[in-house]
């Protein structure tokens, strides 16, 4: 069973940076894509980033394209997503999610909120 744990979200002014984390547990994780979303108050919940953790390729969407790069450790099987130039309409609260295309998983994280002031 795979377990995600995501932390490192909090209160910043705009312009600032955040480091969030996602710490993976419970599987090998070479066939899973992990992936970061966000769901601001009163809005539908939308991709960011994924990351593919056999080769490491990335995907970012147009929103946050050159501010935010989402990265791997493989060693502490934990995913970052780095997040620089932050804006207001950054503020979400932020959820990790793992895909497994072959055996149909797809597990959340428990989110974290991220606040960016004006």
């Amino acid at each position: 069973q795979v377990h995600l744990v995501e932390s490192g979200g909090g209160l910043v002014q705009a312009g600032g940076s955040l480091r969030l984390s996602c710490a993976a547990s419970g599987r090998t994780f070479r066939y899973y894509t992990m992936r970061w979303f966000r769901q601001a108050p009163g809005k539908e919940r939308e991709f960011v980033a994924s990351i593919r953790w056999s080769d490491g390729s990335t995907f970012d969407a147009d929103s946050v394209k050159g501010r935010f790069t989402i990265s791997r450790d493989n060693a502490k099987n934990t995913v970052y997503l780095q997040m620089n130039s932050l804006k207001p309409e950054d503020t979400a609260v932020y959820y990790c999610n793992a895909y497994n295309m072959y055996n149909l998983d797809d597990v959340w994280g428990q989110g974290t909120q991220v606040i960016v002031s004006s």
